[in-house]
């Protein structure tokens, strides 16, 4: 018998990062379109063939992207907005990724339940004229490498659509896309393609039963071409849609068996004899090895309901590191326990192999071993569990209601303005890092670098005119690597980059044993701050939320738990802030929603312990302290009620790039606490006007009473460069001056 495997996609940012230096280096004119065209064609080339080599049988491909692969098929398929259409080529791929002066970009927000950023296609009843070129010959290329092997990965239709802003019905976009989609698998079966991977998972959301119809329409038309096609889902299970999602008519269906009820669906409906089924058994989105004996008698179980079955990873590995085998720093015990993309190829191609009756006994027996090992090394601490066991309810209250305590918290103008809490981090900036991990400078050289740093960012909020400033966290690679690195419990890799959105890449820490703060960890830069003005600075955190879900967390205990051990871990620390002269502190959760189950049947127990978490960390904050928080690009309004539960005394939230959806979300809520308006987007290079910022105020003005109105970009200032943000943040200011000159004119 053989088994055979496959791969659904592929980390997609270079080994080292190849593909993100070459956008830098194209977006500051430092290289030419044909220099980055060709390393981004390096890179997926040397993809391919590690795949190959590994020996998977279906290599997913045509995945690779130059900013984002949902961007890549709105441009394919001719849904170009009206105001992009008068630019060609890379310039106008770019202004819909990022925006230029006078042009917004297109909105963008979380794939899925997960950490990466796609662009949100906008469908108007005009389209643009489809083309494929750049996807086809991609598939020639590989088809030279790969043979029939290269298997295309193609965003399916409905995903597209749920994903996107309608300006006509479903019906009506269905019938302009269907034609375009067959255009696009009638290319491919001219190519000499075995089978095309059409990847849906908005099949695994929990309203898939109100589009049924809609598959059903599109595949029965896309069946008609003679293509095979391998139907895709991951991420959670089918639910309610499961039977009629197997009498599609597909030759395949991928589930994924790492996440959900896939496996009491298999077993209780069984599948179809005449289809193959992909077993997603791989977990793609963390980075632990399998559990051999756990993961076997699942596939075994499987197996003897439908022998017809493929291995492959649970998803695109795109949200995992490339090569745990380089993290020559990491403990023996436990880097021998991780599998980054290349270790998951081999996982799946042993598993398979022991499946089809082979013997790699000796590979599984040493993952048993090195298991063992990590289990007598991952560090457990009595304190941290003593402090969980006596938790009380009373914790995670603040000790007055926000309509009292508001009454004792710092008096500002109206509409203060302030920032979410980064500034750039320049080269500079990066080069102090560098040469204090190789010894180039000593530790009090490095802060008094950061120092100066700080001095000059105090001194430029200042000029602007900012009323609550922030030290610029020139100390932070990264929001949640920076508090990782203190806490005990969480491990860090050199090498183990992930995408988060277009050349923006991160670096996710691994929570491998209990969670404990050792030592405090903003204050130092906080005392510096506030003793260079007489204006409020900000303490800034991280919330517990966030950690975990922008980190690879432990499989063995839940993540509410986890959960719990950080806010503890940031409980200690806003007491200590608070101790320090801090008037406000900012706990931010960009996460919240992000960590939210795809099915609405789960969301209750995921938010009941992600405020809980978040109330802990700020619940032992004085009346007179202001909690802040942040969150962006995520959709709030179903999830209102938790958000004011949190009881933060100032959201600020993401709304520029939203059309001001967030907002309107928001007020129709009721929400009674302070909103801090994002007014211009941060991920344009574009530099907004005052103009623009005016009207961005009036809109919430106009939807929120004045005094529950905070002005602040729309997310952190890191990845822009100062000659940006200087003259945005002095235009941000002026829209607010001339908002109040309006504000006490209409008084008067």
């Amino acid at each position: 018998m053989i088994i055979q495997t496959a791969t659904l996609g592929y980390p997609r940012i270079g080994k080292n990062r190849e593909v993100k230096k070459a956008l830098e280096a194209f977006w500051s004119s430092k290289s030419d379109a044909e220099t980055l065209l060709q390393t981004v064609r390096e890179v997926e080339f040397a993809h391919w063939q590690t795949q190959l080599q590994a020996g998977i049988d279906r290599i997913g491909i045509g995945d690779t992207t130059l900013y984002d692969h949902v961007l890549d098929w709105s441009v394919r398929l001719g849904l170009i907005p009206d105001r992009f259409r008068h630019l060609t080529g890379l310039d106008q791929y770019f202004a819909m990724a990022r925006g230029r002066d006078g042009i917004p970009a297109l909105e963008m927000t979380k794939w899925f339940d997960t950490n990466y950023h796609y662009l949100v296609p906008e469908i108007d009843p005009v389209l643009q004229p489809a083309d494929f070129s750049d996807f086809l010959e991609t598939v020639h290329r590989a088809q030279t490498l790969l043979g029939q092997r290269a298997i295309p990965i193609v965003l399916g239709p409905l995903t597209l659509l749920r994903l996107s802003r309608l300006e006509l019905n479903v019906e009506q976009a269905v019938s302009y896309l269907l034609d375009r989609y067959l255009v696009l698998l009638g290319e491919l079966k001219n190519l000499g393609v075995v089978e095309v991977q059409i990847h849906e998972p908005a099949l695994v959301l929990g309203d898939a039963d109100n589009f049924k119809e809609a598959y059903q329409l599109i595949y029965d038309s896309l069946g008609r071409v003679g293509l095979p096609i391998h139907l895709v889902t991951y991420f959670d299970d089918l639910g309610s849609a499961y039977p009629w999602v197997m009498e599609l008519p597909v030759a395949g269906i991928s589930l994924d068996f790492t996440r959900g009820r896939n496996l009491d669906l298999l077993q209780q409906h069984g599948f179809p004899a005449d289809k193959q089924l992909g077993v997603g058994i791989v977990d793609a989105r963390n980075v632990w090895r399998v559990q051999p004996e756990s993961v076997l008698s699942t596939l075994e179980t499987i197996q003897s309901i439908t022998p017809n079955i493929r291995l492959h990873p649970s998803s695109s590995l795109q949200f995992v590191p490339y090569d745990a085998q380089r993290e020559a720093k990491l403990p023996e015990p436990l880097r021998n326990v991780l599998s980054f993309a290349e270790q998951k190829l081999e996982e799946v191609v042993i598993l398979a192999q022991t499946l089809a009756g082979g013997d790699p006994s000796d590979k599984l027996a040493m993952v048993q071993t090195q298991w063992k090992a990590f289990e007598q090394f991952s560090p457990v601490n009595p304190a941290v569990q003593e402090r969980l066991r006596n938790l009380t309810v009373q914790a995670l209250e603040r000790a007055m209601p926000y309509e009292q305590r508001k009454k004792l918290q710092p008096t500002l103008p109206p509409l203060p303005t302030t920032t979410i809490g980064s500034f750039p981090q320049t080269t500079e900036v990066r080069q102090l890092r560098a040469k204090l991990k190789r010894g180039e400078i000593t530790q009090a050289e490095y802060e008094a670098a950061i120092d100066a740093e700080i001095a000059k960012c105090i001194q430029i909020q200042e000029e602007a005119g900012l009323d609550v400033l922030v030290h610029g966290e020139f100390e932070r690679t990264d929001m949640v690597e920076f508090f990782g690195q203190q806490l005990s419990g969480f491990a860090f890799t050199e090498q183990g980059w992930v995408q988060s959105y277009g050349s923006r890449c991160v670096r996710p820490p691994i929570i491998y044993g209990d969670v404990a703060r050792t030592a405090p960890m903003t204050i130092r830069e906080f005392k510096v701050a506030q003793s260079l003005t007489d204006k409020i600075v900000k303490g800034m955190l991280t919330g517990p939320v966030t950690m975990i879900n922008w980190s690879f967390t432990r499989t063995d205990i839940p993540r509410s738990e986890q959960a719990m051990q950080i806010a503890f871990a940031l409980r200690d620390e806003v007491a200590d802030l608070e101790a320090a002269g801090a008037k406000m502190v900012q706990i931010d959760e960009p996460a919240l929603r992000e960590g939210l189950p795809l099915k609405p049947e789960r969301w209750n127990e995921y938010l009941s312990w992600a405020v809980d978490a978040f109330r802990l960390a700020a619940g032992v904050a004085k009346p007179e302290t202001q909690i802040h928080t942040h969150m962006c690009y995520s959709e709030f309004g179903d999830i209102i009620q938790h958000i004011e539960r949190l009881d933060a005394d100032v959201l600020s939230i993401e709304n520029s790039r939203s059309n001001n959806e967030t907002l309107f979300e928001i007020t129709d809520a009721g929400y009674q606490h302070q909103v801090g308006n994002g007014v211009y987007d941060v991920h344009s290079p574009a530099i907004p006007s005052t103009e623009q910022m005016v009207q961005q105020l009036k809109t919430g003005i106009a939807n929120l009473p004045i005094e529950q109105i905070w002005v602040n970009p729309d997310c952190g200032l890191k990845t822009r460069r100062w000659e940006e943000v200087i003259p945005s943040l002095k235009n941000m200011v002026e829209a607010a001056k001339i908002m109040r000159e309006e504000i006490n004119g209409v008084k008067k």
